[in-house]
C-alpha cells in the first residue's frame, strides 16, 4: 500500500517548515506527499527536497478554488488549471484536485449539475495529454463543509461518467463518505476505475486512523480488491506526534509496517 502524507497536517507538529516535511515524511517510511493549495508555496524548494529525497508528489490542489458549480467562474478555472498543470508536470504529480464549490441560492440541483459537467469536459480538454488527471472530490456536508454542493459520491460518480472523459475522475475520501453514511461497497460498486485518488482520517475527529470508528482497514480492502491501485492519502490531524502514531496508523489501515 503506497501511504502520500498530507504535509499540511502531517508533521506540522514536528516543524514550521513546510519543505521539511517532506524530509521527515522520507525519514518515516512513506512513499509520497501531497498538499493542498500550491500558488502560497516555494515551488523551488519543494521541487529541490522532492528530487533529494525520492519521494513522489501524488498530488495538490487545481487552483483558483472556485466554484464549478457557478458557469461564471468557468473561463477563469480554467486559465488556472493550465497553470496548475504546468506546477504539476513540473514536480512529477499525477492528480490535480477539484472541488465543486457551495450549492449556489436561486440555482437548480440541476442548473449547477450541468455546470460542473460542462467545466469538467472543458477541463478534459486542458488535460489530454498532460498525464495529469482531476477528480472531483465529494465532501460531507454534515460536519465539515456544510453548505457544499457534492456530498454524495454516487452523485460525483454520476457527474463523471457525464463528462465521459479519461480525463476526470474523483478523489474518494473514505472519512467524509463514511461522515454522509455510505458504504463503500455500494458507493463505489463496479465504478471504481472512477476513483484516481484515495484520502482517509478517522471519525469523530477527524484525526488518526486507529483513533475512531470507521473500518477503514476494510474498506480499503475491499478497494484494492476491486481494482484500486493507486496511493492512500493520509490527511488527517495528527492528534499528537505524526511520527510517533504511524506504526498505530499504519496497523489501522491494514499497511504493511
Amino acid at each position: 500500500m503506497k501511504l502520500s502524507a498530507c504535509i499540511e497536517w502531517l508533521f506540522s507538529d514536528a516543524t514550521g517548515n513546510f519543505v521539511e516535511r517532506i524530509r521527515l515524511a522520507k525519514k518515516a517510511g512513506l512513499d509520497a506527499v501531497e498538499f493542498w493549495f500550491w500558488s502560497n508555496k516555494d515551488i523551488d524548494a519543494i521541487e529541490r527536497a522532492l528530487a533529494e529525497t525520492g519521494m513522489s508528489l501524488s498530488g495538490f490542489v487545481a487552483e483558483p478554488k472556485i466554484a464549478l458549480t457557478d458557469p461564471a467562474n468557468r473561463e477563469v478555472f480554467l486559465l488556472g488549471l493550465a497553470t496548475s498543470v504546468q506546477t504539476a508536470r513540473r514536480l512529477g504529480a499525477k492528480v490535480l484536485i477539484a472541488q465543486a464549490g457551495d450549492d449556489l441560492a436561486g440555482r437548480s440541483r440541476e442548473e449547477q449539475r450541468q455546470s460542473l459537467v460542462e467545466t469538467l469536459r472543458a477541463a478534459a480538454d486542458v488535460l489530454e495529454g498532460s498525464g495529469v488527471r482531476l477528480g472531483l472530490e465529494p465532501l460531507n456536508t454534515l460536519i465539515d463543509h456544510k453548505g457544499y454542493y457534492l456530498g454524495s459520491t454516487v452523485e460525483g460518480l454520476d457527474i463523471v461518467e457525464a463528462v465521459a472523459r479519461p480525463e476526470i475522475g474523483i478523489v474518494y475520501d473514505l472519512y467524509h463518505s463514511a461522515v454522509m453514511g455510505e458504504k463503500t461497497e455500494e458507493v463505489l460498486a463496479g465504478r471504481v476505475g472512477h476513483v484516481i485518488h484515495v484520502h482517509v482520517a478517522d471519525h469523530p475527529g477527524r484525526n488518526d486512523p486507529g483513533q475512531g470508528g470507521i473500518d477503514l482497514d476494510q474498506r480499503l480492502k475491499w478497494l484494492f480488491a476491486n481494482g484500486y491501485s493507486g496511493a492512500v492519502g493520509l490527511e488527517y490531524r495528527p492528534a499528537g506526534s505524526t511520527a510517533d502514531a504511524l506504526p498505530g496508523v499504519r496497523a489501522a489501515l491494514g499497511a504493511a509496517g
